[in-house]
């Protein structure tokens, strides 16, 4: 199984852009049970902080989907305080999560992420997780 932290943008991504990687990565993959995301309660409360602001309401947030996702997903607790310094400490969490699971983390802001601050961690993009998906198992 396939284990992978998303970052809020992902999700926030895919709820806007049906057709897009995140979309994609999200509903032929993750809601499918093919690919495990990974949670802990830090990461749930943004997502559904960030899926309620006013910005989103036309765009029909928060996503029908996003609370079977979570449900659905391994749900550990909060890891310890990430040890790196990062552009914005708020994405700490995802990397920690990642860390502790043993997961990758998905993210449409790289920068966010430099490699010197991610400890072993692999960080791609949605699409580029996307490739490695469809290039080791087309969904069903």
């Amino acid at each position: 199984m396939r284990f992978i932290v998303l970052d809020t943008n992902v999700v926030v991504s895919a709820a806007i852009g049906l057709a897009g990687p995140p979309a994609q990565l999200i509903t032929n993959w993750v809601l499918r049970g093919l690919v495990q995301s990974v949670t802990c309660p830090t990461v749930v409360n943004e997502y559904r902080e960030v899926v309620r602001r006013e910005k989103f309401r036309p765009h029909g947030f928060p996503p029908p989907w996003l609370e079977y996702a979570i449900n659905d997903s391994l749900q550990l607790p909060d890891p310890p305080d990430w040890p790196h310094s990062i552009p914005d400490p708020k994405d700490a969490p995802f990397l920690a999560l990642a860390k502790a699971a043993g997961a990758w983390l998905v993210t449409g802001n790289l920068k966010h992420f430099p490699r010197t601050a991610r400890n072993g961690v692999t960080v791609l993009s949605p699409a580029d997780y996307l490739s490695r998906l469809e290039q080791s198992e087309p969904p069903r």
